[in-house]
């Protein structure tokens, strides 16, 4: 076998907000993929490209970028390609995907959090597809970082997930990512390596530990696309990795689908990755990973490969879905209503909204395209789909992003994906791992006591802070969070993770509280308002424009109440409208998506429109929810 040493290939794994797109500005920095004057200019996170990625604070889509690094000894430049993977396990499709392009991961551990559930996930993917793991400590200028003690949970994390002798044979890295610093000695807890003023050693590292790409110099061409992109003048672009034989622009190809069907198509442009850009190549070896265009209907895990000789590379696969929601076209009396979508002008015309079935179902589909872990089916309606996904966050975040494109949708609470083995129904499982002072463990255990979680570790630092692990059942977690931070006074920290299925556990019960449901259309007035917040916390402003059915705050008490929110006060010659008027309103909870989506019951639903969130009854007319609860009670 030959081997290119011009080039590594590394991802950068880790839990959510340890540091991975704030370690690759700094590389990309050090390594001059900038010059010097608009380096100082740029922002931090550049690789957190998405508007969502940027609000939210965490990585959403893989993404992979190229340095050129000159080694200190004068050698010849080393080409190292980073993808810069999602930390949380929602997105684990993009994690799984990111993996099949490298041939080592960096794994990303914070000197204070130390591993945790999401760290297990992209590990326990890195060992099984036998990638050799390089350990990072970042972060070690926290003041209560505890370096020795993380570096000895993640050795017992290698060896609880059946790391082999290779694997656990690690090296490990001291880091202060923000600062640019790297050092291979431990500095002292709470202090930035002072043996070091920049990555050198972090290169180093890479170049020594990270495999080079090896290939057979007789074998024909074989390209594996993992990734898809787009663009307007080249239409779809697939990026893929060439594992043997080489690339040209202009060159004719064999396509190798997901169905095994083939036919061949031409290349008609080639590109390589320079630090944020695509530049066009001529040709692209084994190892490289590159973009190619002039294939519109090409898919992720398909092959391209030699016409003489062609051999499909293993498609790539994904856990499977545990959570899915119904979405479906906005069916309220204010469909349609408003402005457009984010940054549009409010005046425009109604027919920018999105608000048929078919703009719905094809957006669904371009989705599909380039998100692995997602699945839409067909429901009873011809106006709504079930779409699976592996996680709440992930089914939102795709909400948000249609709804911020001008859609108007009604969404459906979000439900598990159960499976029958041997006749019994299991459901999936999360492994839970909560952070809480410890004047709140009670709570918390309380809480998770409800969800039907089983506690299967706990530990003390000594710091007044208790870590705790739960497994817990998956559908025990939708609601969980907003209770979870009002239980610990916005202290607690939780963080869960996929663990598989276990037997159904029986009824939960998770939401104590009924609703307060508008019974007639019109805006919400203050008058009402104040004579009704005893009753609840309401969700509305004065002057909102409400519809029977819709939820206007959550009652005090366990049923549902229908109220009149819209009513007015009357004015006589002996009262006026300001008279009277000196109890003042409780400023109403405004919820978000997610909040939205935790809080609905099975007969309840969320209408997302660009500019508005609001809870509703699926079924809008008070005497037919009587009726129904009526047969229910019944039977």
């Amino acid at each position: 076998m030959a081997t290119r040493h011009d080039i590594r290939n590394v991802a950068i794994v880790a839990h959510v907000d340890h540091g991975k797109t704030t370690l690759v500005d700094a590389m990309l920095k050090q390594a001059g993929a900038f010059a010097a004057h608009a380096a100082e200019s740029l922002d931090d996170r550049m690789m957190d490209s998405n508007d969502l990625e940027r609000e939210k604070g965490i990585t959403i889509l893989a993404k992979n970028t190229a340095v050129k690094y000159h080694p200190k000894d004068g050698g010849d430049v080393i080409t190292i390609n980073i993808i810069d993977t999602p930390g949380h396990a929602d997105f684990g499709g993009e994690v799984e995907r990111g993996l099949s392009m490298v041939d080592a991961v960096v794994l990303l551990v914070d000197a204070s959090e130390g591993p945790l559930p999401q760290t297990r996930f992209v590990l326990r993917k890195a060992l099984q597809a036998r990638l050799p793991v390089i350990l990072c400590i970042n972060k070690t200028d926290r003041p209560d970082s505890r370096i020795d003690e993380v570096v000895n949970e993640a050795y017992d994390l290698f060896l609880d997930l059946d790391a082999d002798e290779d694997q656990i044979e690690f090296p490990i890295v001291y880091a202060c990512a923000r600062d640019g610093v790297a050092s291979l000695t431990k500095p002292e807890d709470g202090t930035v390596p002072a043996d070091s003023d920049s990555l050198e050693p972090f290169f180093s590292t890479i170049l020594s530990h990270v495999p080079a790409p090896e290939y057979d110099v007789e074998a024909p061409l074989q390209a594996h696309v993992t990734n898809l992109d787009a663009d307007n003048f080249l239409g779809r672009i697939a990026l893929l990795r060439v594992e043997q034989g080489e690339l040209r622009k202009g060159q004719t190809v064999t396509w190798i689908k997901r169905d095994g069907t083939m036919s061949n198509v031409r290349i008609t442009e080639l590109m390589m990755t320079e630090a944020l850009t695509r530049k066009p190549a001529e040709k692209a070896g084994p190892g490289d990973i590159c973009a190619v265009a002039g294939i519109p209907e090409i898919m992720i895990g398909e092959t391209l490969a030699d016409p003489e000789n062609p051999i499909a590379l293993p498609l790539i696969t994904v856990d499977e879905p545990a959570i899915s929601m119904t979405i479906g076209t906005n069916t309220s009396p204010l469909v349609g209503r408003g402005g457009t979508g984010k940054g549009a002008d409010n005046k425009a015309a109604v027919k920018d909204r999105k608000v048929t079935a078919r703009q719905v179902k094809d957006r669904l589909d371009r989705e599909l395209v380039g998100n692995v872990s997602l699945r839409v089916l067909d429901t009873e309606r011809p106006d709504a789909w079930e779409v699976q996904g592996r996680g709440e966050l992930a089914l939102a975040i795709l909400v948000e992003q249609m709804r911020r494109e001008g859609f108007e949708l009604t969404i459906g609470k979000p439900q598990v994906v159960t499976k029958l083995v041997d006749g019994k129904v299991y459901e999936p499982v999360e492994r839970m791992t909560i952070d809480v002072p410890e004047e709140h463990m009670g709570a918390v255990t309380q809480l998770m006591g409800v969800r039907k979680g089983r506690m299967d570790n706990m530990s003390n630092h000594g710091s007044g802070w208790v870590r705790m692990e739960f497994v817990v059942p998956s559908r025990g977690l939708i609601g969980f969070r907003t209770e979870f931070l009002t239980g610990t006074r916005g202290t607690g920290i939780a963080h869960s993770i996929h663990e598989g299925h276990e037997p159904w556990f029986g009824v939960l019960t998770t939401r104590n509280n009924g609703s307060l449901v508008a019974d007639r259309a019109g805006a919400v007035t203050a008058f009402a308002m104040t004579n009704l917040q005893e009753r609840g916390v309401l969700f509305t402003d004065p002057g909102t424009e409400v519809y029977e059915g819709m939820i206007v705050g959550e009652n005090s008490r366990s049923d549902d109440m229908d109220v009149n929110i819209t009513k007015e006060k009357k004015l006589t010659n002996m009262r006026s409208s300001s008279a009277d008027s000196f109890e003042a309103i409780v400023p109403p909870r405004k919820l978000s998506l997610e909040q939205s989506l935790e809080f609905c019951r099975d007969d309840e639903c969320v209408e997302v429109t660009p500019e508005a969130v609001r809870i509703r009854k699926v079924n809008l007319d008070a005497r037919e929810r009587a009726r129904s609860a009526s047969r229910a009670k019944h039977g």
